[in-house]
């Protein structure tokens, strides 16, 4: 996607990332056989060609399927898919509040939209959102309205409700992995929000840029629907946001190598405006928050914060490890 073609708005601008979507885990009533996908023609562990996306109906509980276009499989001339466990005979599944179950606390923000990913929370400040996860590119007939959106797009303008917001709904690349399964998840995650005047959305990021403020508010409160998660913030900067710059932050979410994860901290790092003495190393899971700076010159402002160790908390920043 071409990164120029962020519509430039005297009172708000976004950066724009693209999201990957986190499949809801499952578990069987007094059993710990997990669900197992099924092909669109019902045979048991054949080869699908898309992942499987439990859908619910009122009641909480599943039935069909879709498919990652989120279009649903259902036999011919129905109006709504049958119940996956009606047609395949299957046992009742819920959800399990635990490391590898969904949180119930989720339960109706998934019935409201199952992009909902997780939340995120920084204190003293308007971030205290529900975050969604960009559906990629949408054609009508998927749940989205009647136009063509290109992938990453869709919520700079669309509530939880997939209504339309002006100042849009904060969330996280469509690349991204934030499952319950943690060394699957993405070495960076990227989340990007409009740059409201009035502080909401993403519009408080900026008091940072008074860099006092960063000492009584250091740390990031980042869930996914499975678990709870704490950052501390590691450095902060104003970067471009043009296509043509050396340094593409959201086209680097999966950090596989020693190589990557230096290269992109230390680019940061090399432009920051606050020394937090923050030690942060390869293996460390990293959060990246971007809104814009400025239209002028297509500017973004963005923090990078990594998910805290052991024996750190945030009841005290001392426990806190620096680098040396």
């Amino acid at each position: 996607m071409n990164i120029t073609k962020i519509i430039s708005i005297a009172s708000a601008c976004v950066a724009v990332v693209a999201i990957s979507a986190s499949v809801l885990m499952m578990r069987q009533k007094n059993d710990d056989t997990p669900y197992t996908p099924y092909t669109s023609n019902g045979e048991e562990n054949g080869e699908l060609d898309e992942q499987p996306y439990p859908e619910y109906d009122e009641d909480g509980n599943p039935y069909g399927y879709i498919d990652a276009n989120k279009k649903y499989i259902a036999e011919s001339g129905q109006t709504k898919p049958k119940r996956l466990y009606d047609k395949l005979n299957l046992p009742t599944y819920e959800y399990v509040p635990n490391n590898i179950g969904m949180d119930k606390t989720y339960n109706n923000l998934i019935k409201r939209n199952d992009d909902v990913v997780g939340w995120l929370k920084i204190n003293n400040t308007q971030v205290n959102y529900p975050l969604l996860i960009d559906p990629g590119d949408i054609t009508p007939g998927m749940g989205y309205g009647d136009q063509y959106v290109e992938y990453n797009e869709y919520y700079l303008h669309h509530d939880i409700d997939r209504k339309y917001l002006f100042e849009g709904n904060i969330y996280m690349d469509c690349r991204d992995n934030f499952g319950a399964v943690e060394g699957l998840q993405s070495e960076n995650i990227v989340i990007y929000g409009h740059n409201m005047l009035n502080g909401s959305q993403f519009g408080n990021l900026r008091l940072y840029k008074d860099t006092s403020y960063y000492w009584n508010n250091p740390f990031v409160y980042l869930s996914s629907i499975y678990r709870d998660y704490e950052y501390v913030i590691v450095s902060f900067c104003i970067t471009s946001g043009n296509a043509d710059t050396d340094f593409r932050y959201w086209d680097m979410e999966e950090l596989d190598t020693q190589e990557d994860f230096d290269y992109y901290v230390n680019r940061i790092k090399r432009d920051q405006l606050l020394d937090t003495g923050v030690d942060v190393k390869y293996g460390d899971k990293l959060l990246t928050l971007s809104t814009c700076h400025a239209d002028a010159d297509n500017t973004r402002f963005i923090i990078l914060a990594r998910r805290l160790r052991d024996g750190e908390s945030t009841s005290s920043f001392s426990t806190i490890q620096k680098s040396t």
